[in-house]
């Protein structure tokens, strides 16, 4: 892979990640090269990994797009988190360390400070990802990285319509994980995560406007 080729898939992920681009935007090759200085083969490049990485997809004779999922696949997607994560948060213990666990602690203290819904979501994801870094079973790593960026844009919604009012719920769920993780209890740590992710499908699932007009 190419510097430019990294560039670009760093550069797009960020906006993808960040909601500059959403679901149902275009990503044109020509327009992507232009406005970063680069020629069509490392953006071309760049696309085909975030299409690896479930970000974006590629439609016949139409080019690339951020996905736009309706409400039942997101909430087939979350359905498969809760099964995952817990999985991939017991194969991952073992392997945690202590400064592992006091970055898992700086991650939350920096949340429960007052982040805003941008800085809050990276640090949700530095947080939940961190707990499942020590896994080193690499089919169940990819899977767990595809659904969280495929259900971003949602998660973000979530957060939009929850509110700083419930971030009380959030903070007090982080608690509880990083309690089990400390202790290296999976069966707790896999509760809490599934019952986290669980609690975000549901009221995800009373929120039909979030998933606007399905093509």
């Amino acid at each position: 892979m190419t510097v430019a080729t990294q560039r670009i898939a760093s550069h797009l992920r960020s906006a993808i990640l960040g909601g500059a681009l959403g679901p149902g935007d275009r990503v044109r090759q020509e327009d992507i090269a232009q406005q970063l200085g680069a020629s069509r083969l490392p953006v071309r490049e760049a696309l085909q990994i975030l299409a690896a990485e479930g970000l974006i997809e590629n439609e016949p004779n139409k080019g690339a797009r951020v996905p736009r999922l309706g409400m039942h696949e997101v909430d087939v997607m979350y359905r498969m988190r809760e099964q995952l994560e817990p999985l991939a948060l017991a194969e991952s213990l073992p392997d945690l360390d202590d400064t592992d666990l006091a970055e898992l602690a700086r991650i939350q203290d920096e949340i429960e400070s007052g982040a805003d819904v941008d800085r809050f979501l990276d640090l949700d994801r530095q947080f939940h990802l961190l707990t499942y870094s020590g896994c080193r079973i690499e089919p169940l790593n990819t899977a767990v990285h595809r659904l969280w960026n495929s259900t971003q844009h949602y998660r973000r919604a979530f957060v939009q319509l929850s509110g700083p009012g419930r971030m009380w719920v959030v903070n007090a769920e982080h608690r509880l994980i990083l309690d089990a993780v400390v202790r290296r209890d999976e069966t707790d740590g896999g509760r809490f995560v599934s019952g986290h992710i669980r609690r975000t499908r549901i009221e995800l699932g009373r929120h039909p406007e979030v998933f606007g007009h399905q093509p």
